[in-house]
């Protein structure tokens, strides 16, 4: 009896270790992947800071790559011990500070805004993606989903100007061949403006996909897309 007591122990112990080696390999459904305007962040928070390299590209930069579920929550801050490691991603560096810089104040070298973003979003995504791959998928899809050239070929411009909603996102889908989320936000003056753009990504982090569900996007009728 006490054999098989033993026996049973283990199966359920094997069984439990199983379980959950499922469930860190699909703990979450799908990325969003976020790309932002940089003026009108400056305008949302009143002011920005450019970082120490120097003032970003007039260009749509990261601002992160998010685990999602499908029914509109989100995982975050998943593995504390796994801190951000510099280090890991020295050769992205130069890449990193040109396509994911961070625009607060006080100036900053983007360390800062990579670690939050490793930290509450990256290890929450670790089953498929160790800190390099994170990092660099992120990259990878800056160069596939090129906004700006996709709203200018649309003869959308970082202008002042205003534009309807819809002819924005059917420029974003025209060139991804899907329907982005959208977030805008309101300057001093009220003006709705095209902020962050979300884009749906399968969970190995390479591949654009419908997404499951969008934010909502709080956006005006016409919105105001602000040069920088």
């Amino acid at each position: 009896m006490k054999a098989k007591g033993s026996f049973a122990i283990i199966v359920t112990f094997l069984a439990t270790q199983c379980l959950s080696v499922l469930c860190a390999a699909d703990d979450f459904d799908f990325f969003y992947f976020v790309q932002q305007w940089p003026g009108s962040y400056c305008d949302t928070k009143r002011k920005c800071c450019y970082p120490k390299t120097g003032k970003p590209a007039s260009d749509f930069s990261i601002h992160g790559l998010w685990p999602n579920y499908k029914d509109g929550s989100y995982p975050s801050n998943c593995n504390p011990e796994n801190a951000f490691e510099k280090s890991e991603i020295s050769d992205l560096i130069g890449s990193l500070e040109k396509s994911w810089p961070s625009l607060t104040c006080p100036s900053s070298d983007d360390t800062k805004f990579w670690t939050h973003e490793w930290e509450k979003h990256g290890t929450c995504s670790e089953s498929e993606l160790d800190q390099h791959e994170y990092f660099e998928a992120a990259l990878k899809l800056k160069q596939k989903v090129n906004l700006l050239q996709s709203l200018e070929n649309a003869g959308i411009k970082p202008n002042n100007e205003f534009y309807s909603i819809e002819s924005v996102k059917e420029a974003i889908k025209d060139s991804i061949g899907f329907e982005p989320g959208m977030e805008c936000n309101v300057d001093s003056s009220g003006n709705s403006q095209i902020y962050q753009i979300f884009v749906c990504v399968d969970t190995s982090g390479a591949e654009i996909i419908e997404c499951p569900v969008l934010p909502r996007s709080r956006c005006a009728s016409k919105v105001q897309f602000p040069s920088f």
